[in-house]
């Protein structure tokens, strides 16, 4: 290092670097700007260790565009070792994103990235760079990178890194990416809205009422229906398929829940509700006959039956034992159904190791709807969380 000026300005500077009085901050930039200036010949490293001081100075005093600039002007140098590149490159990554120098803060990226030192949050950035610059691609790119980080770390990835791959796709209309980000997101982080947006995408090209009734049993139990459309048309879904009880308690639901029946709906919804209280009320009343009919039958069907009629009355422990007992026996006509009324029994029980084994079952139910059981795969993973 020469020149008698840089030799004090940078003693001046050391001597300052946990102080954080920003005059005398201000008084080193000076110094330093002096021995830059000075007329005694001045080495490759000595240029760049005043631009690094430089830069230093700038960021304790917070202009943020001018310490870039100073780091810029000390890489220029040529005057750094190949292992102070990676921490350098980093700097200036972190500098021009703040800085909102999108293209530039890519380019450092990169090399932080190459070199090593890019963290997972760094990663994260990147994504939200590229998507900055309308390049979907790029940001799922680097999205994956900064998800495996983060897992690799034993840390839960970021939420953002999932909404940036969902409003991608969101954006290019594709369906089935939007599914895919929205299983994510889910899985991340279990939230109703989630949830909503999942099951109703899943729902809309649906043309059987079976698997219909049995997505919207999915977003029933996960509490994330919320239009009284929804409670209506699972409610006289459930009506049709003689399951009176499970539909009284829905719409009962949806009628007690402050905000969700429309006024326009109320009255229509009464009558259904009555109705449904009707023949929910013989269905009780039946119980002690079918119970003793079931458990004479050899075959399962009843039982199941049986179960529901439980399960629509709120007694999930007796809902339980019956389904169990039907199912033992065998010859049950809607396998799925048995073990999602099993699944959901246990689930209101708290039994959830129990509910995980039945809905575990329904892979080996035949010409089961993928995406029914995708879906109380889902549930079924999140059971507990």
């Amino acid at each position: 290092m020469t020149g008698i000026n840089l030799s004090a300005a940078l003693g001046r500077f050391c001597a300052l670097y946990s102080v954080r009085n920003t005059a005398l901050w201000s008084e080193a930039l000076k110094n330093l700007e002096a021995a830059e200036a000075s007329k005694g010949p001045l080495t490759t490293y000595d240029k760049k260790t005043i631009a690094e001081f430089k830069g230093i100075c700038y960021v304790r005093l917070n202009n943020l565009k001018a310490a870039q600039q100073s780091y810029e002007a000390a890489l220029a140098t040529g005057g750094y070792a190949a292992d102070e590149l990676p921490k350098t490159y980093r700097l200036l990554f972190q500098l021009a994103a703040t800085n909102k120098q999108d293209a530039k803060a890519i380019e450092y990226g990169k090399q932080a990235s190459d070199s090593g030192s890019a963290t997972d949050e760094d990663l994260l950035i990147m994504s939200q760079l590229y998507y900055q610059q309308k390049d979907c691609k790029n940001s799922a790119v680097w999205g994956d990178k900064a998800i495996a980080s983060f897992k690799k770390a034993g840390q839960p990835p970021k939420e953002v890194l999932y909404q940036l791959k969902l409003q991608c796709a969101s954006d290019a209309n594709d369906t089935g990416a939007m599914k895919t980000g929205l299983y994510d997101l889910v899985r991340l982080t279990n939230k109703t809205s989630y949830w909503n947006n999942l099951i109703r995408l899943e729902r809309q090209d649906e043309r059987d009422d079976n698997n219909t009734r049995m997505i919207y049993r999915v977003m029933y139990d996960t509490n994330s229906m919320n239009a009284d459309s929804d409670y209506i048309e699972m409610a006289q879904l459930l009506g049709d398929a003689g399951l009176p009880g499970e539909a009284q308690a829905v719409l009962e639901k949806a009628m007690s829940t402050p905000g969700v029946m429309k006024d326009e709906h109320k009255e229509r919804s009464t009558r259904l509700l009555n109705a449904l209280k009707t023949r929910a009320d013989a269905d009780k009343k039946g119980l002690p006959a079918l119970d003793a009919e079931a458990q004479k039958n050899p075959a399962g069907q009843l039982d199941v039956k049986l179960g529901e009629v439980y399960y629509g009355a709120g007694d999930y422990q007796n809902a339980a034992t019956a389904i169990s007992r039907g199912i033992g026996k065998g010859q049950i006509k809607q396998q799925d159904e048995a073990y999602v009324y099993l699944g959901r029994a246990q689930a209101a029980l708290k039994n959830n190791a129990e509910a995980k084994k039945a809905f575990e079952k329904l892979k080996s139910v035949p010409n089961i709807s993928p995406r029914v059981l995708k879906l109380w795969e889902l549930y079924s993973d999140k059971l507990g969380s």
